[in-house]
């Protein structure tokens, strides 16, 4: 029997059609973002899922609050609660980092928006037409001819 190579579109068998997105995230050091202790409430549970005797015995799960925004992350996917503790803090300051820029983001972009305008028609102060040699002043009504309009005769 020898083995021929099928084209994709001859495959026979099943299609996968799944998909998957990924966000990296920055994760800042706990000197870029120090969140103090009274901010925080942590709790311990254990874990859900199989795992045997360890899992049903032992709080390794971790639960962080961020009091002020009530932001909260847990965390159970390793068996120590040290190790556990130490990546829900790394999560809850990288996803507090990327709100905190999301936040600057949007301010930027409302005042880039009030200086600019929505770019739509009721905004337009001028219209150049050079086809018609002409330029209107929506403002004011007035209308120039482009060539004075360009020497700065308006």
């Amino acid at each position: 029997h020898r083995w021929q190579r099928v084209p994709p579109t001859e495959k026979r068998g099943r299609v996968q059609t799944s998909t998957v997105t990924v966000a990296v995230l920055k994760e800042p050091t706990r000197l870029e973002m120090d969140i103090p202790n009274r901010d925080l409430d942590i709790r311990t549970c254990r874990g859900s899922g199989a795992g045997g005797q360890h899992r049903n015995v032992t709080d390794s799960a971790v639960q962080i609050t961020h009091l002020p925004t009530g932001l909260a992350v847990r965390c159970e996917s390793e068996r120590s609660q040290t190790q556990n503790k130490e990546t829900a803090l790394a999560l809850i300051r990288a996803r507090l980092l990327e709100a905190a820029q999301a936040s600057a983001s949007h301010a930027r972009a409302s005042e880039r928006q009030q200086q600019v305008g929505s770019g739509m028609r009721g905004d337009k102060i001028r219209t150049i037409r050079t086809q018609d040699d002409q330029v209107n002043d929506h403002r004011t009504g007035r209308t120039w001819k482009l060539r004075e309009y360009l020497k700065g005769q308006w």
